[in-house]
């Protein structure tokens, strides 16, 4: 009896040869264990590091701003206003979520795990903002055009918040921009899914936390029409009804879940706002609000402003009217009423990436951990973005915003570290392209939304 040949059975039927499994990515990808783990692996090792560069290094690398946050969190825990320490700029329940890096204990490695848990929770943050760029992803005409993303192909794009190098360094740096995240992907969520009131108390928390969240209001109402959701209304023939006179647009407008939200997140605002104007007084308001409309920041400062705010800051004023008060119309024209009117109602989490870019872009006061108030929304617009689809567009973009930051830095550094005065030409010409730059790159993003639909 003949024995089989190789590649076939002894009945005489072929073998299926086994087909190369699945790449890494395609493993890396098909569940959420590798992604998050990685991340979180990620955000340790930079948490170790900046422990040993803090340690060995006259160059820090705990970011200033975690040391106004943890010297206020030090009051608060002693029973004092948090605002007793200079330049701290917040509300006072970003003191109280980091008491616990005031405590103090005999252990010294304890001591350090304490101080440093603020950073841990902003990490966490990071996380958890990237879980919800991967829900939303996933949600029906969210992901793609037609319908939801497929669960792996989404975390591929949460990837770019979760392993991202600059997003991990800022927030074991100790910046809170991870909690903003957080505030405006679940507020996103909330909105496309149509909890209004979930919504609404978002708002108006995030409103209160951080001020810039306000701008995503016109943009919500306006996509929140009674057609978006499931209320509008038909005449006989079942045509939609088409409001005729000016009263019939106005009642058109003010739908019960525009009006719902409006009150929810004004009354979390007002009420939150009371309750710590009740405890602090005018210093709440002062240095929570009022400083921002007339600070002048002319350090690590990429605006084109940045020069006009050093010369003001140096010289008194010869009139009432200074640029630092009134440097935010363009800013809100733009990022409040034109990018929302045109945007909005085609696709609100593209909206949003426009209108925080436009505000960061165009705002007097523009740092590295504000580009991560825009970079949170930026795996929900690649997907169907013209910077994917043509690659030597996408490769241009991120070159030049690359390149034009680095202008701006190597000028930087040579002012604060070097001592040498690069304000004039070099740090305003830098500013300039990099401002240049943005704007170019916000035309792109206005652009792949509305011509292909138009005005809405």
């Amino acid at each position: 009896m003949a024995s089989p040949t190789p590649g076939s059975s002894a009945k005489g039927a072929p073998r299926k040869t086994p087909g190369p499994g699945p790449s890494l990515a395609t493993s890396f990808f098909a569940s959420q264990t590798p992604l998050y783990l990685s991340a979180t692996v990620f955000r340790a090792a930079f948490l170790l590091y900046g422990l040993w560069q803090d340690a060995n290094s006259p160059v820090k690398y705990t970011d200033i701003d975690y040391l106004v946050f943890t010297d206020a969190a030090r009051f608060t825990a002693a029973g004092r206003s948090p605002y007793d320490r200079e330049t701290y700029r917040y509300t006072p329940l970003l003191a109280w979520m980091l008491v616990p890096t005031a405590w103090v204990t005999s252990s010294a490695l304890w001591n350090t795990v304490l101080f440093s848990s603020g950073k841990v929770l902003f990490a966490a943050a990071d996380l958890v903002a990237g879980w919800l760029i991967e829900k939303v992803l996933t949600m029906p005409g969210q992901g793609q055009r037609t319908g939801p993303m497929d669960p792996a192909v989404a975390r591929k794009f949460a990837a770019i918040w979760l392993l991202n190098p600059m997003v991990a360094t800022i927030s074991t740096r100790g910046s809170s921009e991870g909690l903003l995240g957080v505030l405006v992907t679940s507020l996103l969520w909330a909105v496309l899914a149509k909890k209004i009131t979930l919504a609404g108390l978002l708002l108006g928390f995030g409103v209160h936390f951080k001020i810039y969240p306000f701008i995503y209001a016109p943009a919500i109402v306006w996509w929140m029409d009674a057609e978006r959701l499931g209320l509008a209304g038909t005449d006989a023939n079942g045509s939609k009804k088409t409001p005729k006179t000016l009263a019939e647009r106005i009642q058109g407008f003010l739908t019960p879940a525009r009006l719902q939200l409006a009150i929810i997140s004004l009354s979390t605002f007002v009420g939150l706002n009371i309750l710590m104007f009740a405890i602090y007084g005018y210093p709440f308001l002062t240095h929570t609000y009022f400083h921002h409309v007339t600070r002048i920041d002319h350090r690590h400062n990429f605006s084109p402003y940045n020069i006009q705010l050093y010369l003001a800051s140096a010289l008194p004023a010869a009139s009432t009217l200074r640029i630092e008060s009134v440097a935010f119309l363009p800013q809100l024209l733009l990022s409040c009423v034109l990018i929302p009117l045109v945007m909005a109602k085609k696709d609100l989490p593209t909206t949003m990436l426009a209108q925080t870019f436009a505000f960061v872009t165009f705002n007097k006061v523009c740092t590295s951990q504000y580009f991560l108030w825009y970079m949170v929304f930026l795996p929900l617009y690649l997907p169907h973005s013209s910077l994917l689809r043509n690659k030597r567009l996408g490769v241009a973009a991120l070159v030049l915003w690359v390149a034009s930051q680095g202008a701006w830095l190597q000028q930087g550094y040579e002012l604060e570290f070097l001592g040498r005065s690069t304000f004039v030409p070099g740090l305003w010409l830098a500013s300039l392209g990099f401002f240049l730059v943005n704007c170019w790159i916000l035309g792109i993003i206005v652009e792949d939304v509305a011509p292909q639909h138009g005005v809405a």
